[in-house]
């Protein structure tokens, strides 16, 4: 039977992810930063979010759904991004990045 990893908040509904569970994704990420699949998709040099080239040494792994956010370290969660692009997004999605930009204000839940 698998372990449920997420804690559940006062009302039952899950209230994020554990400590144990992001120490885990951070683990997977580093293990595929080495890997000949990350290095394939640093060989472009192009940010995922602003789409301007930087030397491959220059971006970041960066995570579409953030570990803080439930996001899992697979290969279809995570996406090169330079710096400021990697800072701008600090724990918002995508489509709450667009929404944030559209509002011209941050975002609070």
């Amino acid at each position: 039977m698998k372990k449920n990893n997420r804690r559940k908040s006062e009302k039952g509904a899950p209230a994020g992810p554990t400590p144990q569970s992001i120490a885990r994704e951070k683990q997977k990420a580093k293990d595929l930063r080495n890997s000949n699949w990350w290095a394939n998709q640093l060989q472009d040099g192009v940010c995922h979010y602003c789409g301007k080239q930087f030397p491959p040494e220059e971006l970041t792994m960066d995570h579409l759904v953030p570990l803080s956010r439930g996001g899992k370290s697979t290969k279809g969660n995570l996406v090169p991004a330079c710096q400021p692009c990697n800072s701008d997004k600090k724990y918002y999605t995508p489509a709450e990045m667009i929404l944030r930009d559209k509002m011209n204000q941050d975002i609070q839940f």
